[in-house]
């Protein structure tokens, strides 16, 4: 199929439907794919769409009732493109209508003036001279379809060098070796979330943008690594063993590595990281509440933990621990607590003691060198190792992401009172996993990352959410994510979530589910023009090489089984 070849001409359609279009008798159905970026040519506009569907169709039922037989050759030949024929149904995303003084350029080299006339070759060289509008029309009948061009890619999508934007090329389109990029300055503006069901890729994909947000300096980064994937290397996806690099070793100057646990890390062999403990006086009860289901505690547990923590202060689980039952029975007479409520409550935050990380007491404060690290322009990974059941892992999260949040919100109140550009916050994108788990309906107003999420870049903290149940998160909350990337989903109500709070979103769920099962993604929102599908961009050699990284060294096969070993014991395996 040459390039500049029309594919079929409009049929008919509807703007909250799409368009239908005939494929001309030489197109070969099994050339259009879903999700493919298609080009229609209208008298006055031009009109970029997305491939939603493909049918079959017949002139006639006589063809339906006696078709050919398979070695009957000549026959399917006289009837493709009039008794038979292809269909696909196109969803246009974007339109172009030039002024009126704005030369078209024809095939034939010559060009004249916008009026009747159409676009049949119009090129543009570069989005900068050409401004892309929301569809209010549709193009007339018989208008052409044509294969998208790498300048019409550009046209939308810009590219990765452009001087103005911070565009990262996050992948290529299905059928062409054309960079889609995303504007990393919108993408940071807002909450974005990367769906996908389980092996799909979601890790990959998660760094891929974790380094261009850090490579383009779009923002700060604090990133929750619940599974040690993102700050030091970790097992790469496929049928043979391999490992990927992680963002500490990309960026070494730029990454900081924090670890809950500290003797997890230095068994991986990650270099200069820093210890991260804390303490039982910076855990409030909201933070109890964020993992009641995980210390099977009752309503009766929390209101009485509020009791203790309005007559204790910060050391209130400090107090309950070490009170006797005497003592909690004369605590229960003076404050009208509940003595059952409040040992149920004592017994199960024992369970506190476990974890590795938490202290009565600290020599200092732990979340303050975050906060410095991230003031001074560091990105910050911080580790859980051992320790990343899911009571551990919420409870650390929520816990300092609250305190940072605080800070931050004191920062840009500041900055609106000072109005100077010193006082400014750096953009803080908080990246966590298994994000259903702290915006579900039941807990979402409990826990600092609802509030993150509806506030969008009001202090500038933004959120990065990984999970492969979209349909846990709260529809509110799934409304104010900006960009969604999504690998493949089978769940009905999964996909169903994705499209919350995007308008002609039906007509991209048979694009979702019809995504391959690896390196394959639809992105959609605010940091690009248009939905798109996508073959995700390799997390690989070549990968390292473009964003500037020389000093990669291959692991002997027998040090990174070691060191995969190691890692499968520390995680219980």
């Amino acid at each position: 199929m040459n390039l500049g070849q029309p594919l079929g001409s409009v049929t008919q359609g509807s703007l909250s439907e799409g368009l239908e279009v005939r494929l001309h008798p030489d197109v070969l159905v099994e050339d259009m794919r879903v999700g493919k970026f298609l080009v229609v040519e209208g008298m006055k506009s031009r009109f970029f769409c997305m491939l939603t569907d493909v049918c079959l169709g017949t002139s006639s039922q006589r063809i339906v009732a006696n078709p050919p037989l398979p070695s009957d050759d000549f026959m399917r030949e006289v009837l493709a493109g009039s008794g038979t024929y292809g269909t696909i149904d196109l969803t246009p995303m974007l339109m172009f209508t030039p002024e009126s003084d704005e030369p078209v350029f024809h095939k034939n080299g010559q060009s004249e003036h916008h009026g009747v006339s159409g676009l049949a070759s119009f090129q543009p060289q570069s989005s900068s001279n050409m401004e892309l509008l929301p569809v209010k029309t549709i193009p007339s009948h018989f208008s052409q379809v044509y294969d998208a061009s790498e300048r019409d890619f550009r046209a939308v999508f810009g590219w990765e060098d452009d001087p103005q934007k911070r565009n990262f090329a996050i992948g290529q389109p299905l059928d062409m070796d054309v960079p889609i990029c995303i504007d990393l300055d919108r993408f940071v503006e807002r909450s974005n979330g990367v769906f996908g069901k389980s092996g799909t890729g979601k890790s990959f994909l998660t760094r891929l943008l974790l380094s261009g947000i850090i490579r383009k300096q779009a923002a700060v980064n604090l990133i929750f690594d619940m599974h040690s994937e993102y700050g030091w290397e970790a097992v790469s996806e496929g049928k043979q063993f391999s490992t990927v690099k992680g963002l500490r070793q990309l960026f070494p100057g730029k990454v900081q590595v924090y670890t809950l646990d500290p003797a997890s890390t230095k068994r991986r062999g990650v270099r200069d990281a820093q210890e991260l403990y804390l303490s039982y006086d910076q855990i409030e009860v909201e933070d109890i509440m964020l993992v009641r289901n995980e210390l099977n505690l009752s309503e009766a547990s929390l209101e009485n933990a509020t009791i203790l923590r309005n007559e204790f202060g910060k050391s209130w689980i400090t107090q309950l621990l070490a009170m006797g039952n005497e003592e909690i029975e004369m605590f229960c007479q003076e404050k009208r607590g509940n003595k059952s409520s409040i040992m149920a409550l004592q017994r199960k935050l024992l369970r506190l003691e476990d974890l590795k990380y938490m202290r009565t007491t600290c020599p200092h404060n732990y979340i303050d060198k975050i906060l410095a690290s991230l003031d001074a322009g560091k990105h910050v990974v911080i580790e859980f190792g051992s320790q990343s059941n899911m009571l551990s892992y919420m409870l650390a999260t929520n816990t300092i992401s609250r305190r940072i949040h605080h800070s931050y919100v004191h920062k840009a109140e500041k900055f609106l009172q000072s109005k100077n550009p010193c006082d400014r916050p750096h953009p803080l994108v908080i990246t966590i996993e298994e994000a259903h788990r702290f915006l579900d309906p039941a807990t979402v107003k409990q826990t600092i990352f609802g509030i993150i999420a509806r506030e969008m870049r009001k202090y500038f903290v933004t959120l990065l959410v990984v999970d492969q149940r979209p349909s846990g998160i709260d529809n509110e909350v799934m409304s104010q994510i900006g960009t969604r990337i999504t690998a493949l989903l089978n769940d009905e109500k999964d996909i169903e979530a994705i499209f919350t709070g995007v308008s002609g979103g039906q007509a991209l769920r048979s694009v979702l589910a019809k995504l391959d099962s690896k390196q394959q993604a639809l992105i959609l929102g605010h940091a690009v023009p248009m939905p798109v599908v996508v073959r995700t961009r390799p997390y690989d050699q070549t990968f390292y090489t473009e964003i500037g990284d020389v000093a990669w060294e291959e692991k002997p096969d027998e040090e990174v089984f070691a060191a995969a070993q190691l890692a499968q014991a520390d995680l219980g395996f």
